[in-house]
């Protein structure tokens, strides 16, 4: 007897009866970059269609967000100071600080993430403070990570997301977060971050190449697999409330892995160079841009994601209203 699977695809409606996975607005962050100053509204050359703003002009943009019903942000400053460990991030009137203020009175229903890291605020690049061999100091690091926690948390931010792969991050903000009484804000760890040549574009929009060596002491070698699930091991007990993998498209095999493994909401970044090669690819028409767009993101809920940070939020919430 011949096995006729083609019978449940014969028509559109009984595709979408036996179809496994959505991906929905609900499943959703966008990423913001929000700029210390006045007056701008730049355009990130290698990211077309985002761009950098001041407190000023963001506006607009969060109506959109808003008005699309995406629920929630992530957060990314770029100050106009820097030094050689950060000490804007801890700064209670710094960008970051001043964004969720402004947020959270003017759009009270968006949920605000922010990232916890450095690689922004110092003048070296490095996502913490460096020891006498220009390597990041770990444990020196965890003092200031605390310390830029708390200050997000006094400024009223939904949800901390630190990135910087610095060993004890999870619990250190943890512990400092509920000694100041902020029990019930949660931890997205970038429990899986791999150093990855996929972030060149990010860099670029957030001023945070490194002036010297690469993150390959404090990101993974995207040649290891075992090593991810003992990364997602340690902030699974640390206390992260849900774990991330980043880069997403080439990583979904580790996706996979850990929705199977942890009983914890898996969130994985669609990060900027997957963003910039199928906008540069649609742009000279080799691709269509929307379909394959829809298809990579669907790839991340079928390998398991149940949160995706997309700089593609906005396209995509227009495209799944429309339909």
């Amino acid at each position: 007897m011949i096995n006729r699977t083609r019978r449940l695809r014969k028509t559109e409606n009984i595709r979408r009866l036996v179809r496994e996975n959505k991906l929905t607005t609900d499943d959703l962050i966008f990423p913001l970059f929000i700029e210390e100053g006045e007056n701008i509204e730049s355009e990130i050359k290698s990211m077309p269609g985002i761009k950098r703003f001041s407190l000023d002009k963001i506006s607009t943009e969060l109506d959109e967000v808003t008005s699309l019903n995406i629920p929630a942000v992530l957060l990314f400053g770029i100050p106009s100071r820097k030094d050689d460990v950060g000490t804007e991030t801890w700064n209670d009137d710094g960008i970051v600080q001043q964004a969720i203020r402004f947020i959270k009175k003017n759009y009270p229903r968006l949920y605000v993430i922010t990232d916890v890291c450095f690689c922004e605020y110092t003048i070296h690049g490095h996502c913490g403070i460096l020891n006498d061999y220009n390597d990041v100091d770990n444990d020196a690091t965890l003092i200031n990570l605390s310390k830029q926690a708390i200050s997000h948390a006094k400024a009223g931010a939904d949800m901390l997301a630190p990135s910087g792969m610095i060993d004890g991050s999870i619990i250190k903000i943890r512990e400092a977060l509920d000694n100041t009484g902020y029990y019930d804000l949660p931890i997205m760890g970038y429990s899986v971050k791999y150093s990855s040549a996929f972030y060149g574009p990010f860099r670029d929009a957030a001023d945070s190449t490194p002036t010297f060596g690469d993150r390959k002491t404090y990101q993974m070698d995207p040649a290891n697999r075992d090593e991810a699930m003992r990364e997602a091991a340690f902030d699974d007990l640390e206390g992260a409330d849900i774990l991330m993998v980043k880069p997403a498209l080439s990583y979904l095999d580790i996706v996979r892995d850990l929705k199977n493994n942890y009983d914890r909401p898996i969130a994985c970044y669609n990060v900027s160079g997957e963003y910039a090669m199928i906008k540069a690819a649609g742009d000279k028409g080799w691709i269509d841009e929307e379909k394959v767009m829809m298809e990579s993101l669907l790839s991340m809920k079928r390998a398991g994601a149940d949160i995706i940070i997309t700089y593609f939020a906005k396209e995509v919430a227009k495209i799944l209203k429309r339909d």
